[in-house]
């Protein structure tokens, strides 16, 4: 009996013993499978973070590649002003206006530059030579000797602000030549100050006369297809879908207008 018995105690040893190998065995098989699955996913993230996300633009011009990047930057800036003009949709259409306006505006002279700077010139050697006249003109008669006995008893202070020309709002000469809710100029003057550089920056980068142009067009088409873009984005009544079903299972709901009974009215008319 003890031998049986000693027999009975080793072969639970044994299968103790290969039990725990194979558990030991599947458990670093486990291991190695989830230390190459992370290693796998991390090397493809390293590779997402190390090359960056630029497609290839080969059919596309300079001028619009451009432009992408400047509508990234002031899109969102300017979709946030124009939804902030809630309270009427003259204050969103005045606002769209002068930003368009002001972008024409902008962009004209650094179009026509070297004309510009031509004009410049001349109009300063006309300007000398008018100063020149004014200088020589010489005042004589009884109206020059009444101007020297002038006595001038305003004060300083006085004086300084009646010789002060009166500085007109940088806000009404942004909106000249344009009409519109006076609260949307406001706003689209302060908006377009936020993305003004950009857009002349931008601008200034292209030197080659056809991507100037499609700069210059697509940018301001693509400011009108946003500004539909945000409108359509603030529509008020916007008609929910329905079925036959819902409006008879509704129309159900309804609580019905109760008659009176007889001799409810008469007991009324008494009273």
């Amino acid at each position: 009996m003890k031998q049986e018995e000693k027999i009975l105690r080793e072969n639970i040893r044994h299968l103790i013993r290969y039990v725990k190998h194979q558990k030991e065995g599947e458990e670093s098989q486990l291991r190695l499978i989830i230390q190459q699955f992370v290693g796998h996913e991390l090397n493809d993230l390293l590779k997402e973070v190390s090359v960056p996300d630029v497609e290839p633009t080969p059919n596309k011009s300079t001028g619009i590649n451009v432009l992408e990047e400047l509508l990234k930057k002031i899109i969102p800036v300017l979709e946030v002003d124009y939804k902030s003009l809630t309270t009427d949709p003259a204050q969103r259409q005045s606002f769209r206006a002068h930003i368009i306006n002001a972008v024409i505006n902008t962009l004209t002279p650094a179009k026509v530059n070297t004309a510009a700077g031509e004009e410049e010139e001349s109009a300063d050697t006309a300007l000398q030579e008018v100063e020149v006249d004014e200088e020589i003109e010489i005042t004589v008669g009884p109206e020059a000797a009444d101007d020297e006995k002038f006595i001038d008893i305003r004060t300083d202070s006085e004086r300084a602000a009646e010789e002060e020309p009166e500085e007109e709002d940088p806000k009404d000469m942004f909106g000249t030549g344009v009409e519109g809710d006076e609260t949307g100029r406001n706003v689209a003057y302060q908006s377009f100050k936020k993305v003004e550089s950009s857009v002349i920056d931008s601008y200034e980068l292209l030197s080659n006369d056809e991507d100037q142009e499609l700069f210059y067009d697509y940018l301001i088409a693509n400011l009108k297809l946003y500004f539909d873009k945000f409108e359509g984005e603030l529509a008020s009544a916007v008609e929910e879908p329905t079925n036959q079903a819902y409006d008879m299972a509704k129309s159900e709901e309804e609580p019905a207008v109760e008659e009176p009974m007889a001799g409810e009215e008469d007991l009324e008319l008494e009273l």
